[in-house]
């Protein structure tokens, strides 16, 4: 049987009800984002952890290891359902491996139901392969961008690919990142004299025009011809380069054998100094010991690949980090604002 309650009991229980029935309220929760993650393979651990620095983040828990045979076998540590998530990898030195390493990272993400996958490789591994120059060659490059969206890979951020086109390789938005900020920023403070920016070779033109014209610095160009695979014929020099000190420019340094010949005929041609950089140094077999025999004062590089120890302890090579970069350009697509304002 229903009862009916008075005025004062009906004050009485709606003042109980406010002071000892509502839920305390609950403690501010921390700013970290926890739907914001990035993990990383073996490939590079210490940019990973610098860009988780500039980010204010913790690196995501992944075990990355190997069976005795040699199989790669991943396994992610913590909670991603929901999450936008960043696998930070470049395919460098051995390229297999550290492919592989990303490809399981990215299913297993992706198995394990995050939001979104977005692939930084900070150095493309097969990118020189990027066309059938031979009859039956593969197109090596096109099916790795292939197998890396067939693996669940939402969106890729790649630093400087060795052919802008390559982009078109990939049926997944991605987003091209320069290192030359860095490498800009750099020279203008070194402040040298008479300075003329090369490009090695007549494909990396446009990326040397950029540089001269953020250097406010003359142009040269050097023809060669390359006889078989790293191996380059140096033909000669197109522009004045005597009496003044050059820069050679290029997206990456492999054997060193085009820089040093490069380097031999822009000094016979007049030049005072020769200095060099690049976004990537691959430095694979006698690279570092033709770059300390040669007349090259220094070698700029990133970090988007880890140095060897020789590499490491050679006076003429000095490396300059990207995490700042790669960091903001994580944080604008995760915030879904412009990566391209980061090159203005």
């Amino acid at each position: 049987m229903a009862t009916l309650a008075t005025a004062t009991e009906k004050t009485e229980k709606k003042a109980h009800v406010t002071t000892d029935e509502k839920p305390e309220r609950k403690p501010q929760r921390s700013r970290v984002d926890d739907k914001f993650k990035i993990f990383c393979g073996t490939a590079n651990t210490s940019l990973t952890d610098e860009v988780c620095a500039f980010l204010g983040l913790t690196r995501g828990q992944a075990l990355v290891t190997r069976f005795s045979d040699g199989e790669a076998y991943v396994q992610i540590q913590e909670n991603v359902r929901g999450a936008d998530v960043f696998v930070l990898q470049p395919t460098c030195r051995p390229v297999d491996e550290h492919l592989m390493e990303l490809l399981l990272m990215i299913d297993a993400l992706k198995r394990a139901s995050a939001r979104r996958i977005t692939a930084v490789i900070p150095y493309y591994g097969y990118a020189r392969q990027d066309r059938k120059d031979k009859p039956r060659a593969p197109i090596s490059s096109k099916l790795v961008a292939d197998v890396l969206t067939t693996a669940g890979a939402d969106r890729a951020l790649i630093v400087d690919l060795h052919a802008p086109q390559l982009q078109g390789f990939f049926n997944i938005p991605v987003d091209h990142l320069f290192a030359s900020p860095v490498l800009v920023d750099y020279f203008r403070r070194l402040a040298l004299p008479d300075l003329t920016v090369v490009s090695p070779d007549a494909g990396g033109v446009e990326r040397a025009r950029f540089f001269a014209k953020k250097m406010d610095a003359a142009l040269a160009i050097v023809d060669k011809r390359r006889v078989e695979m790293n191996v380059a014929e140096v033909m000669h020099v197109i522009g004045d380069v005597n009496g003044r000190t050059c820069l050679v420019i290029d997206d990456l340094i492999d054997t060193a054998g085009t820089l040093v010949k490069t380097a031999g005929a822009l000094m016979e041609n007049g030049a005072k100094a020769v200095y060099a950089c690049a976004s990537h140094a691959v430095l694979s077999g006698k690279a570092v010991s033709n770059i300390a025999g040669s007349c090259i004062t220094e070698v700029v590089v990133t970090n988007t690949i880890p140095l060897s120890e020789d590499a490491r302890k050679e006076p003429k090579i000095k490396v300059l980090t990207i995490a700042g970069l790669i960091g903001r350009a994580i944080q604008s697509i995760h915030e879904e604002t412009s990566v391209s304002k980061l090159f203005l």
